[in-house]
């Protein structure tokens, strides 16, 4: 066991070490901060390597400043091979307990554990702690399974936890790592370049292009193959590379179904939608249903999906490249995922509306478009807004220098500046 807390030790700052916490992401922090000093569990979630374990790291570092004994923080990362040891909850309360025998630490303990459902039974390690009156202990966990962490969190730790979805860099921290002004040139660099955090310490397009592959294979590889035993690996990459090149497309499960048997691959409905569960519990990509405007439901069938990081589209499948304008509106997509809209694909009169996006009382209508470039262009984009009967904010969003005046309450805004609205 001395052996093993020899590890566990060279991956905490117990002592005046600092561990590298990467660039600070402001925007979380402030979230997650307004939740620390109560028993509630954190949960970050996302796909892998956005960014949450350094996040973590940035938690704890900020409680070590503002007087945390830095021996009252426990860390563990379940994605470093070292501590592959700890298979299951057993073997992480052993050496959770060493911890507390060696550092013997006083008052309020702070638990980080990173990729958590790597720990089969980790749920019963979470849930005792997370109810141990007799002493004090707060809980950060991170994970890159929804279907996974929802499951165990909402039988075991429901009411009793929240949880923060972490997305790959905003267009405002690409700026603020790489020092460039937030203009539209830098937008559209961004756009080209995506958000994954180890792309900005990379040098050179072929590294980079492979460094996103080796991701794109650990995920559906490691994460999706071996855990749900895939039968099919290369459908499951192809359905992938399918998501990439039609994002910002309605479609359905049957059109990916008669897709592939126009190509001469006999697959079945249940498949298809099985893959696709798999491929949205990790991250990847996000399913958007369509919203009737008329009849306030949610249409089943058609839908659309958006690509967690425009880099898989970049660096992976260029030469099928669909074009800068359903690039916009993926990027779209996220700033308002970010920043915590429940987002939907509005439908009224047999007309799509690109997004209806509802964060607790407010609601938004966005319409996306590459560039308004004459009075078509401009008609056909406003008149779906103009169609909605009620007084709630709508902008259609565009790559034009300059933005067009308001019209009919309807706001022309500028992409590179859509999150500052929102």
């Amino acid at each position: 066991m001395e052996e093993k807390f020899n590890i566990l030790e060279q991956y905490n700052f117990w002592t005046e070490k600092n561990l590298s916490v990467g660039f600070v992401r402001n925007l979380y922090i402030r979230k997650i901060n307004q939740f620390i000093g109560n028993r509630l569990i954190k949960v970050l979630v996302g796909q892998r390597r956005v960014g949450k374990s350094f996040l973590l790291r940035q938690i704890a570092t900020t409680l070590v400043q503002k007087g945390t004994n830095r021996k009252n923080v426990f860390m563990l990362n379940m994605d470093i091979s070292a501590f592959d040891f700890i298979s299951s909850y057993k073997e992480l309360q052993e050496i959770f307990n060493l911890y507390l025998q060696k550092l013997k630490p006083e008052g309020r303990v702070y638990i980080f554990i990173d990729e958590i459902q790597n720990i089969e039974g980790w749920e019963k390690f979470v849930n005792s702690y997370s109810q141990d009156y007799r002493n004090e202990y707060e809980i950060f966990i991170t994970g890159s399974n929804s279907k996974m962490l929802s499951s165990e969190l909402a039988t075991l730790l429901s009411g009793r936890y929240v949880k923060f979805e972490v997305f790959p860099f905003s267009f405002s921290e690409y700026c603020g790592i790489t020092n460039q002004e937030e203009t539209k040139s830098s937008y559209l660099n961004y756009m080209k370049k995506g958000g994954i955090p180890e792309l900005f310490n990379l040098e050179g397009e072929e590294v980079e292009r492979n460094y996103v592959s080796t991701l794109k294979d650990t995920i559906l590889l490691r994460d999706i193959m071996q855990r749900n035993n895939i039968k099919d690996v290369k459908l499951l990459e192809d359905l992938f590379i399918y998501l990439v090149n039609n994002t910002s497309n309605l479609f359905s499960v049957n059109n990916i179904v008669t897709y592939y048997k126009s190509k001469g691959k006999k697959v079945s409905y249940d498949t298809i939608a099985l893959y696709l569960s798999y491929i949205q519990d990790t991250f990847l990509i996000h399913k958007t249903d369509r919203y009737n405007l008329k009849g306030k439901d949610i249409l089943s069938g058609v839908c659309k999906y958006y690509v967690n990081d425009l880099a898989f589209e970049h660096y992976l499948f260029r030469g099928i490249h669909h074009g800068i304008g359903y690039n916009l509106e993926n990027l779209q997509y996220l700033d308002l995922r970010r920043s915590g809209y429940e987002v939907y694909v509005g439908s009224i009169k047999n007309r799509e509306v690109d997004f209806i996006a509802i964060k607790q009382d407010r609601i938004i209508y966005v319409q996306s478009a590459y560039m308004l470039v004459d009075d078509n262009t401009i008609e056909r984009e406003y008149s779906v807004l103009e169609g909605i009967n009620d007084n709630y904010e709508k902008y259609v969003v565009s790559l034009d220098d300059i933005p067009l005046r308001s019209k009919g309450g309807i706001q022309n805004i500028p992409a590179w500046q859509f999150y500052k609205v929102i």
